[in-house]
């Protein structure tokens, strides 16, 4: 039960962190690129590589609190940080082609289904 909220109560912080981050970032450029977003990813990104290893190493903290900061607090900032260590992770396992084919699957798909997701409010919607 514990994890569970854990889980819940870093995912709570980490949604609410991401929009502070998010919006300071997009107030920088006043603009249409999106550094807001690109800023939350990298730093996700950053976070749990940094958070991975050491808890593989020298910081031996419970899983629920591992969770907690992980798929919780991580989760809820960005699932960016999870694509980016997953892949990572292949390709440090030397799975280069598994590394290769998640990027290019998670991005191609990706953008395969917001295009059909879109498409698919425009006609129930009238847009």
């Amino acid at each position: 039960m514990l994890k569970y909220a854990l889980i819940v109560a870093g995912g709570g912080m980490g949604s609410l962190l991401r929009y502070l981050v998010q919006g300071w970032g997009q107030n920088l450029v006043k603009g249409a690129f999106p550094l807001g977003t690109l800023l939350v990813n990298v730093a996700g990104c950053f976070a749990i590589g940094f958070l991975n290893t050491a808890f593989i190493g020298p910081l031996n903290i419970r899983m629920e609190y591992r969770q907690g900061l992980l798929i919780g607090l991580l989760g809820g900032f960005t699932t960016f940080s999870a694509f980016g260590w997953e892949t990572f992770s292949l390709a440090n396992d030397r799975q280069l082609w598994r590394a290769f084919a998640n990027v290019m699957l998670s991005l191609g798909l990706g953008l395969i289904a917001v295009w059909a997701g879109s498409r698919m409010a425009e006609k129930a919607y009238g847009v």
